[in-house]
């Protein structure tokens, strides 16, 4: 762990400053670290356990506690500004699970320890990584397909490693889902200092970016890494085809004039993101609409609401941003709701980070470092045995455990502060279902819009789309004049469109039927030798956790795979079908205990056969063990002489 010199000198009010007003949680583990003093473990320092996911910022102490802890850690934090060596610059894993359920005031299991440890040294800006391969074999290069948050990812790795990349992106620039996705209010919902990889720290200037800092954060990396000189733009890979013979993928690709042209490389590594394909609704009309019609992963540039009637169809993720950033513009706005959706109260919504604590957080690595790892328990596996179903449980239909349905009654009570008032409105937006049934969202103030006079919420489908606006099923006519479709993503299908043919002509469709993807890690499936995804079936935690961590675990994990391979002289990898079987028959069954089976609701991530197959559902420690270092030995592999 960093152990920065007397030379970098602190500003000492800036640390002063920004300590008065810092996570008193976090400064205390600081604390420890930087004195050696076990004191600040103990009574009366504990911090009490965080309430929903609050920051918990004064630990519940008391306010002559508070500046104790305060005073203590600006004197600690200057002392080693000016040259004072950190007491225990790397603590041993158990002392780092110690610590972290003192700093998140609850119990952490003994198994995070290895997890936390890593955690730790990545928040702190130390470079966990292995150093570059030394001897790669003639030839030996890679393919990433996509350039958004995980292709970065993977250009990142694939450079530290030495090994040469090109990424195809068939848009003008990196991105992805943050270049695509420009619609009003559209941010992220995953705290910024988690999501944020580990080997790109940034001084983030609200709790929750916004899309534009975060697209701005993403072309940092691409540029600070020299990614964008090895992208090829405006490219659509059209297929993939596996030779055998030369072990190597071909790649045919298409550019935006139609210019058509072929690369091959041994290595693939398909970083396509699932939420980049829009889902249109099937309603009859929607083609005749006169006026300016978007879906939200489209939003047209400039397009003013000014005083426009607009409708919004869909009621998700999307949408909960979108309404009350558009309320205050539009003449009135209409909501045409498919089912109500749970939404959590988060405390810093749209806040900024304070100057002071921005300098602290840039320039006290152990404050950032610990900082983060609380956010990974408090945004992690805290929920998860909330979300196992209880099959002796009464109330099945409203929830699915004691634990879900205690979560229920306080999201309940949540929903009905914000509606004040208007507490007709309540059967309405109030779910049937179990809460985290559907992705948990995070109240953009949703329900506090719904009540506005010029806000609108109508519970009945849309039956057809006129071009003056649209007819719902109980055959009243809503006049629009611009109608937004916050109605999703096809994410079930998740190479979709391209054509990928593995060993043997096998396509991937045909290995998937369809929709029914399937692999191994959500990484590598049999019969498709060298060939990884990033972001693949039943990897997204829908309990929690950050979706950069999945793709930082996931490309570990390929860049572990690619070093055995390389060591061991292999020239291919193929996941040995009985390892997949076997992994995927554990995701299923994990899945039959989980709310996310429960038939009360209808959700992106089933497929049209009833299977989960977009989220993750062991705990994201188990996951961590599972996918922290490849082995061999699950793979058929072959080598240069076998040809």
């Amino acid at each position: 762990m960093t152990t920065t010199s007397a030379s970098t000198l602190l500003d000492e009010a800036q640390i002063r400053s920004g300590v008065a007003v810092a996570n008193i949680p976090t400064l205390l583990m600081v604390l420890v670290q930087l004195t050696g003093d076990q004191r600040w473990l103990c009574a009366p320092y504990l911090p009490s356990g965080p309430r929903g996911l609050s920051d918990n910022d004064t630990a519940g102490l008391d306010e002559a506690l508070q500046a104790e802890v305060r005073a203590a850690a600006s004197d600690a934090i200057l002392a080693w500004g000016s040259g004072v060596p950190v007491a225990i610059p790397e603590p041993a894993p158990d002392t780092v699970v110690e610590m972290l359920r003192v700093a998140v005031g609850e119990y952490a299991p003994d198994d995070y320890a290895d997890m936390a440890a890593q955690e730790l040294r990545a928040g702190s800006g130390h470079e966990c990584g292995p150093p570059p391969i030394k001897h790669l074999p003639p030839g030996f290069e890679a393919v990433v397909i996509g350039a958004g948050p995980s292709g970065l990812c993977a250009a990142y790795r694939l450079g530290r490693a030495g090994i040469p990349y090109t990424v195809i992106e068939r848009n003008d620039d990196v991105g992805g889902s943050w270049l695509e996705n420009r619609y009003p209010g559209c941010a992220v919902d995953t705290p910024s200092h988690l999501y944020s990889f580990s080997f790109a720290q940034h001084d983030w200037s609200r709790w929750f970016a916004s899309r534009d800092e975060l697209l701005g954060y993403l072309h940092e990396i691409a540029d600070e890494h020299g990614i964008r000189d090895r992208v090829r733009f405006g490219t659509t890979v059209d297929s993939a085809t596996w030779d055998n013979a030369e072990r190597h993928w071909r790649l045919d690709l298409v550019d935006q004039d139609g210019n058509r042209s072929t690369i091959s490389a041994p290595i693939v590594i398909s970083a396509v993101g699932a939420f980049n394909k829009p889902k249109l609704p099937d309603i009859p009309g929607l083609d005749d609409f006169s006026g300016p019609l978007a879906h939200t992963a489209r939003w047209p540039e400039g397009m003013d609401l000014a005083g426009k009637r607009v409708g919004v169809i869909g009621n998700g993720a999307s949408a909960m941003q979108l309404v009350p950033a558009i309320a205050n513009v539009a003449k009135s706005v209409t909501v045409f709701q498919r089912s109500p959706q749970w939404a959590a109260p988060f405390e810093k919504f749209q806040v900024d980070v304070p100057e002071p604590v921005r300098y602290l957080l840039e320039h006290v690595p152990l404050y950032r470092a610990w900082y983060r790892l609380r956010l990974t328990w408090i945004f992690n596996d805290r929920n998860h045995d909330g979300l196992q179903r209880d099959p002796a449980w009464p109330h099945g239909h409203r929830s699915i455990n004691p634990i879900n349905d205690g979560q229920r009654r306080f999201l309940t009570r949540y929903i009905v502060e914000q509606l004040g008032l208007r507490l007709e409105m309540l059967g309405d937006v109030l779910p049937s279902y179990p809460p985290f049934g559907k992705r948990m969202l995070l109240d953009n103030r949703w329900f506090a819009a719904l009540t506005r006079d010029d806000v609108h919420l109508r519970t009945t489908r849309v039956a057809k789309v006129r071009p003056d606006g649209v007819v719902t099923d109980d055959g009243l006519e809503y006049p629009l004049d611009v109608l937004v479709l916050a109605t999703g993503f096809d994410v079930v299908r998740f190479l979709a469109p391209m054509h990928i043919t593995g060993r043997g002509g096998q396509t991937i469709e045909a290995a998937w039927d369809g929709d029914d993807a399937r692999a191994y890690l959500g990484v590598t499936v049999p019969g498709f030798p060298n060939f990884f995804c990033l972001y693949g079936p039943n990897t997204q935690f829908g309990h929690g956790g950050s979706l950069i961590s999945m793709m930082e675990l996931q490309m570990s994990y390929v860049d572990s795979l690619i070093r055995r391979m390389l060591d061991a002289g292999v020239d291919s990898v193929e996941c040995r079908r009985e390892v997949h079987e076997t992994y995927n028959r554990e995701v299923d069954a994990a899945h039959a205990r989980m709310v996310w089976t429960h038939p009360g609701m209808d959700v992106y991530y089933r497929n049209s056969k009833g299977r989960v197959v977009v989220n993750n559902p062991f705990k994201v420690v188990d996951f961590w063990h599972m996918i922290h270092r490849a082995d061999l030995a699950d793979y058929r592999t072959t080598t240069p002489g076998d040809r």
